[in-house]
């Protein structure tokens, strides 16, 4: 395969995004997979479309200066409408609602940081933002598990298989050949353009944009040390009485919590079930331990749900960055757009378009993200992420245990 102007490797939200994005920029355009399109997290996460930054603002202002801190902050509105313009401008059936989503303090001290948080998100994002103190969270919730919250009003959720099967499409409607079971090898420097090595074939393109995240292989260059895949666990209950759910979620919000376990859960998109994910553990583990391991965890915030079977459970890879935040770069003809950080259901599609638009000399690629930085360290020299079986101990043994007492303080 030949004369492409840009070649995407990864077919999740990034990669079809930027694809979307190259081919209506006036791009000749390939995508290609090593496994099926969406193998990967694209269709196995909660569906919880948000955007403002993991980071507060003065972490980010620590790490990137006041600038970029405040330039990431104002990104967050416009991100969050590229997202929702997109589902309805290729008329995507993807279970979309705009539910808000409420972040909750698992400790006093989260609580307090949350309400310093708020008019740092107003002020600098545009995006509503609201303080929810204790005594009001039984709108949002049923338990006494937390100490307040963050709601985000314009915050949304949706089905993650049917986003994906919606980015699928309109690629495809393109006539933008999409290629699974395609493992690409690094490109490497040919000429004026790259070359990639496929089981399918060479192929030859002016430019590259990895979109790979957490499914990112051994030997991609320093994005592989500067990258991990960090799997995060998810459970489905059995379908639950409507008059249960009425009690556990009032406000039918998306939910996450500040705690390090990152747990994050939602009814389904049907609204028969509770769907409750977050860290089992920070390694590959059997899927029946995640499950018991995370039943335990959605019980701390909900008893009522003792007597209730579970009827799935699934996982999918992350792709952390050391920072904890996204950056869209180049090396030459080189691009990429990862380190989503566990934000991808928005930050993917949205910053795989900038990538795409940055790799065609588009204006319209501008973005904060090219203002961040991936980061290497000792900790990860490439390939697997060992680091992470001491980093798994470490939470469950010290970090867990210190903020449940620091919870019942």
């Amino acid at each position: 395969m030949g004369g492409l102007d840009l070649l995407i490797i990864g077919a999740g939200y990034t990669g079809l995004s930027a694809a979307i994005a190259a081919h209506d920029a006036g791009a000749k355009v390939s995508v290609v997979d090593a496994g099926q399109p969406g193998h990967g997290a694209s269709t196995r996460n909660g569906g919880m479309v948000g955007a403002h930054p993991r980071l507060g603002w003065d972490k980010l202002a620590s790490l990137y200066g006041d600038e970029v801190a405040d330039a990431v902050f104002v990104e967050a509105k416009p991100s969050l409408d590229f997202v929702k313009d997109l589902i309805a401008r290729e008329g995507m059936d993807c279970d979309f609602q705009e539910t808000g989503r409420i972040q909750l303090a698992w400790t006093r001290s989260h609580f307090e940081g949350q309400e310093r948080l708020a008019d740092k998100v107003v002020e600098r994002s545009g995006l509503p933002c609201e303080v929810v103190q204790k005594a009001d969270l039984g709108r949002e919730i049923g338990t006494e598990a937390y100490h307040g919250g963050l709601l985000f009003p314009t915050h949304a959720a949706l089905h993650p298989r049917k986003y994906h099967d919606g980015l699928l499409a309109a690629v495809l409607k393109r006539d933008v050949p999409v290629i699974g079971d395609c493992r690409a090898g690094y490109p490497e420097v040919d000429g004026g353009g790259y070359v990639v090595d496929t089981p399918k074939g060479r192929i030859r393109a002016g430019k590259v944009l990895l979109a790979t995240n957490g499914y990112t292989p051994p030997g991609f260059g320093k994005l592989s040390r500067q990258v991990f895949p960090l799997p995060s666990f998810l459970i489905a209950t059995e379908p639950v009485s409507a008059n249960l759910l009425g009690q556990l979620a009032p406000g039918k919000r998306m939910m996450v919590e500040t705690r390090a376990r990152h747990s994050y859960f939602r009814l389904s998109p049907d609204g028969t079930r509770v769907l409750y994910g977050g860290r089992a553990a920070m390694v590959d583990i059997d899927l029946t331990r995640a499950a018991r391991r995370l039943r335990e965890t959605m019980l701390e915030v909900w008893p009522a749900l003792e007597g209730v079977k579970l009827s799935h459970v699934w996982t999918g890879n992350t792709g952390y960055s050391f920072t904890h935040m996204p950056n869209v770069g180049s090396d030459g003809g080189l691009h990429w757009a990862m380190g989503f950080s566990g934000s991808g259901t928005v930050m993917a599609p949205y910053l795989g378009a900038k990538a795409a638009w940055q790799a065609l000399g588009d204006p319209r690629g501008e973005t904060a993200y090219s203002r961040t930085t991936l980061r290497s360290s000792w900790l990860h020299p490439g390939g697997r992420p060992w680091f992470l079986q001491a980093a798994n101990l470490w939470y469950k043994a010290v970090v867990d245990r210190a903020q449940n007492w620091q919870a019942r303080r």
